[in-house]
């Protein structure tokens, strides 16, 4: 492993934050799920969260729009919705749904220095109704035009960047955030060789 090899590992595993992730809910064209994995890579996101409960149109997410992106992150997937929301709740303090609601409230409005969960629903239907009611709130990212919707990998790159720019004003990504034992599983995982 040359140096440079070894010390892009480290500053990639000292950038991930373990207080946000993204949850996938039923998104059913590959290319999209492939380009929010490239993205959530791109702003330190570790763990990513799947549920599906329909066959996949493939069985490889667009490989060559995620630039192997997927191998450097941690894919959970479920089947069973309550099963995902449960083990969400256990390990981050709010679960946030795109939604078109009444109550909802801005991207910018929420605090992303605390843990977060962000919830996308499926491109036709949006989040389910047991997302919905797990949710400890609504967002929508504010727009100007007509079409009140944006294609789902587009709503979660700019949800996450905004994630990244209060977490970089907060100083998050200048001190190490995945818990000792995760951290040295991926160290293993990526080929990390001592000199």
């Amino acid at each position: 492993m040359t140096p440079e090899r070894r010390e892009r590992i480290l500053s990639v595993l000292n950038r991930r934050q373990a207080g946000l992730t993204v949850v996938l809910e039923n998104i059913e064209d590959p290319h999209n799920i492939a380009a929010i994995m490239r993205t959530c890579d791109a702003v330190g996101i570790q763990e990513i969260f799947t549920v599906s409960n329909k066959p996949p149109r493939v069985k490889k997410w667009g490989a060559k729009s995620s630039s192997s992106a997927n191998k450097w992150l941690t894919h959970h997937k479920y089947t069973d919705v309550h099963e995902c929301i449960r083990v969400l709740k256990q390990r981050y303090d709010k679960l946030m749904t795109t939604h078109l609601a009444q109550d909802s409230v801005s991207l910018y409005d929420i605090d992303f220095k605390a843990s977060v969960a962000l919830v996308f629903g499926n491109e036709q239907t949006g989040v389910s109704k047991a997302f919905l009611e797990a949710a400890d709130g609504n967002f929508i990212i504010p727009q100007m035009g007509i079409i009140r919707s944006l294609n789902v990998s587009v709503a979660c790159a700019v949800s996450i960047y905004e994630a990244m720019r209060q977490k970089t004003l907060a100083g998050h990504y200048e001190k190490r955030s995945l818990p000792d034992e995760q951290y040295n599983t991926l160290l293993e995982q990526w080929g990390y060789e001592e000199e």
